[in-house]
């Protein structure tokens, strides 16, 4: 329901905006305010799974998310549906962090694997579904739906999980969870992302954004103090000491940020400027989905036989090579030769990279910090997803109604891929210079957490 969700709504948003009247920061708070409390509170969640239930807090993420997804699907207005969204992301962070800490408690050893496998080949089939059912739902009926269809979905899930779930924690968890860090990072997150989306209209000497920006550093400076002295932390500092595990998610900061501007615009840029129907936008994606299905199992299998400082290099390179491609793409051009030769060259550098970062993230991690790892780099990939979203459409000149002006959203689209295209050539560099090829051989095969990143 989680990959569902973020992949559906991207195709939506377009039709979200002309039927909410929303500009382009409309556009972005749709997906922020979920990535804000998602990102920001992933950590809070695994932690109150650990000390009060994992099931408990699975199954009131699921409900809290079933529930707010009705609350986005009746939105009238982008205030409310922004709203509803900064809720659902609250479930999602309930949710997320204890799917697989379930399954792994759950499950005997010898059937560990073979769940797991399953929970992925689900993943990747709900991702690959997404974008052509997004599409299919907004061309046949309206944007609603891409919301409600979470409600049948999470009802399953309630009973499933309430009848056949057992209940598990983790014993060792004492004293209560970190409340005050989660509200210090959700306040610098807000306070950042408002500054960055709201300064083009606003005015950057604005006083509402320069409020906004002084909290969002005061937030997040307060929350590193607050985390070295506390004795249960959301975020044990001591993670960073390694300096493989701090290049690790380094990278993965700018990767995932050149991903997030991508997954943001180019739904938009295809319905907006190409005159793609939702539908046809859904399904143009699917290469990248059929690159990563195919391919994602062998790239990690490469990395753990060659080492991943060579695909972990090679792979944003070629994610750069297919943004790069992407700014040649023009109103007009046909789908053979102007969109699917960005989108493959794209998708092999996605597969690529995804599942190497995994594996050499849980590698570079202290293993008694395992479960901590995993979760600090799933808040640093959907961190930086918010900051793109945030950022790109600022840096591309894009506002107001830009995304229903052809030329206007062409020419911030190719600015916004070649960011991205830098980004990810940062990566590449990063990736080169810190990520050491003997990580996979020392420390064996990832931990089944790490598929969370």
């Amino acid at each position: 329901m989680g990959f569902l969700d973020t992949t559906v709504v991207n195709v939506a948003l377009p039709a979200i905006g002309r039927d909410l009247d929303a500009s382009v920061a409309g556009l972005q708070w749709t997906l922020t305010g979920y990535l804000l409390t998602l990102s920001a509170l992933l950590l809070l969640g695994g932690a109150l799974g650990d000390r009060y239930g994992r099931r408990r807090v699975f199954v009131l993420g699921v409900a809290w998310f079933t529930a707010t997804s009705v609350l986005c699907a009746a939105a009238s207005t982008v205030e409310m549906l922004v709203t509803a969204r900064v809720l659902q992301g609250i479930g999602a962070a309930m949710m997320t962090p204890g799917s697989l800490a379930l399954l792994e408690a759950g499950f005997a050893p010898g059937d560990r694997a073979r769940a797991i496998g399953a929970w992925s080949a689900l993943s990747g089939a709900t991702t690959a579904l997404g974008p052509p059912l997004g599409g299919w739902l907004v061309d046949a009926a309206s944007w609603p739906l891409v919301f409600l269809i979470n409600v049948p979905i999470g009802l399953v899930v309630l009973v499933a999980a309430v009848r056949h779930v057992p209940e598990s924690r983790n014993p060792a968890a004492r004293g209560a969870p970190d409340v005050g860090g989660a509200l210090l990072v959700t306040t610098g997150l807000a306070g950042v992302t408002y500054a960055l989306i709201e300064a083009p209209a606003r005015g950057a000497g604005s006083a509402p954004v320069l409020v906004a920006a002084a909290a969002g550093v005061v937030g997040l400076t307060g929350f590193l103090v607050v985390e070295r002295r506390v004795r249960q932390p959301l975020l044990p500092l001591s993670v960073f000491a390694s300096r493989q595990f701090t290049a690790v998610n380094l990278l993965t900061l700018v990767v995932y940020a050149a991903l997030g501007g991508v997954l943001f615009l180019l739904a938009v840029f295809l319905q907006g400027a190409l005159g793609y129907s939702p539908l046809a936008s859904g399904f143009a994606t699917l290469p990248i989905t059929a690159c990563m299905l195919l391919l994602s199992a062998r790239a990690g299998a490469l990395a753990q036989r060659i080492g991943p400082r060579v695909p972990l290099t090679t792979g944003p390179l070629l994610l750069a090579g297919g943004m790069l491609l992407m700014t040649t793409i023009d109103p007009g051009d046909s789908y053979a030769e102007g969109v699917l030769p960005a989108l493959v060259v794209f998708g092999l550098g996605l597969a690529l990279t995804v599942a190497p970062i995994t594996a050499t993230m849980m590698s570079a991690a202290d293993p008694a910090h395992a479960g901590v790892a995993s979760g600090v780099n799933n808040a640093v990939a959907r961190g930086a997803q918010l900051l793109a979203v945030a950022i790109l459409p600022v840096v591309a000149g894009l506002s107001g109604a830009d995304y229903q002006r052809p030329q206007a959203l062409t020419d911030g689209f190719h600015t916004a891929m070649l960011v991205s295209a830098g980004l990810a050539v940062v990566g590449a560099v990063i990736a080169w210079a810190g990520i050491s090829d003997d990580l996979l051989e020392h420390r064996g095969e990832p931990r089944p957490e790490a598929a969370t990143a």
